[in-house]
């Protein structure tokens, strides 16, 4: 099977045999990107039109129990600029997104053990009651069904959780011994069984990883099905174990991106932050590859610098929520729309919860 091939079988059918996603993977050329990517915005325009849907991210916790060994904010982090969120802050801060056009609000953080459950679960509750019709997603890491119910039945909507990799032995590359890939899936699958929008994702070009890797991670998010796919290069932090190793690019992640779309046409496939790090045109190319979803910043001014998941991390100008019409006017300039919308999945709006 020639790449012509691959790219048009995986265009009706939505899958390869391993062997050829493979091959489609590592003979990927100028060309075969292109056809890709053009069979990609086919996909996307049949389930989405034109609409690119923002989201509003606050990250309101820098601190972390956790001491994965490629991100800033682990736990061993001296030199880590920490800081949290008070419950009145978030709100303001979900206020000036509401007042922007934001309908989807994202809550990240590392895993802050200094917030109860109760506590996550009553500023969801504050912001659904105050803005009804806005999403609340969660991205705050790995819990127990109970805690993910209780977040749910507060009112949350969506919950972001990268498996980061789908091979246990590269997993534990990457993460001290007490997390597994194991659990990460558990979270996964809890969260389905809830009924939230889910959504996973891998880093690209992660130490140790192989061309072997990413096939399987396609291939669990096929088992999976997620939602949403969160996807980006992995960037080296210079205060982690990982320092020396060498960032990714972006030219691999916007291949997956458009391998994604093929494979998942209903997905929804943001253009990630650390793809316009990487890139300073990377989320342009991010949704020319099937990509439509962008994560601009709602976090105030005065932490956004400080919540350092690698090195560069892009937390003015532009990428700020503020810059909302150049946002507006860079996805004009490709053909694209932003809508203020919730932006859900397809089949999974507010009325289809459980």
């Amino acid at each position: 099977m020639n790449q012509k091939e691959r790219i048009e079988q995986l265009f009706e059918t939505g899958i390869l045999p391993r062997k050829e996603m493979r091959a489609l993977i590592e003979e990927r050329d100028e060309e075969s990107s292109e056809e890709l990517f053009a069979k990609a915005r086919i996909r996307k325009k049949e389930n989405f039109g034109k609409d690119i849907y923002l989201r509003g991210l606050i990250e309101f916790s820098s601190y972390c129990r956790n001491d994965c060994f490629y991100c800033g904010l682990r736990r061993s982090n001296t030199k880590a600029q920490r800081y949290h969120l008070s419950k009145e802050d978030i709100l303001t801060c979900a206020r000036q997104g509401y007042a922007l056009g934001f309908r989807t609000i994202v809550l990240q953080s590392g895993e802050d053990l200094s917030y109860s459950d109760e506590e996550i679960a009553d500023i969801v509750r504050s912001i659904k009651k105050e803005m009804p019709e806005t999403a609340v997603t969660l991205s705050i890491g790995e819990k127990t069904y109970e805690q993910y119910l209780l977040y749910y039945k507060a009112g949350a909507d969506r919950y972001l959780l990268r498996h980061e990799t789908a091979d246990p032995v590269h997993y534990a590359k990457l993460h001290p011994s007490d997390l597994s890939f194991e659990n990460r899936k558990r979270c996964l699958y809890d969260l389905k069984k809830i009924g939230y929008q889910v959504g996973a994702g891998m880093m690209v070009e992660a130490p140790f990883q192989t061309l072997d890797n990413l096939v399987e991670d396609l291939f669990f998010l096929k088992e999976l099905q997620p939602h949403m796919i969160g996807m980006g290069p992995f960037i080296a932090h210079k205060d982690t174990p990982f320092k020396d190793m060498p960032s990714g690019g972006s030219e691999l992640t916007i291949f997956l991106l458009g391998i994604l779309r093929l494979m998942f046409p209903k997905v929804l496939l943001p253009a990630t932050t650390a793809l316009g790090t990487i890139d300073p045109y990377g989320r342009e190319k991010g949704i020319m590859a099937g990509a439509n979803v962008i994560m601009p910043n709602l976090s105030p001014k005065s932490v956004r610098g400080k919540y350092m998941l690698y090195d560069g991390k892009i937390s003015t100008g532009e990428e700020a929520a503020e810059s909302i019409e150049k946002i507006r006017k860079r996805m004009e300039a490709i053909g694209c729309h932003v809508k203020n919308v919730r932006g859900d999945a397809p089949g999974m709006g507010p009325e289809n919860r459980q």
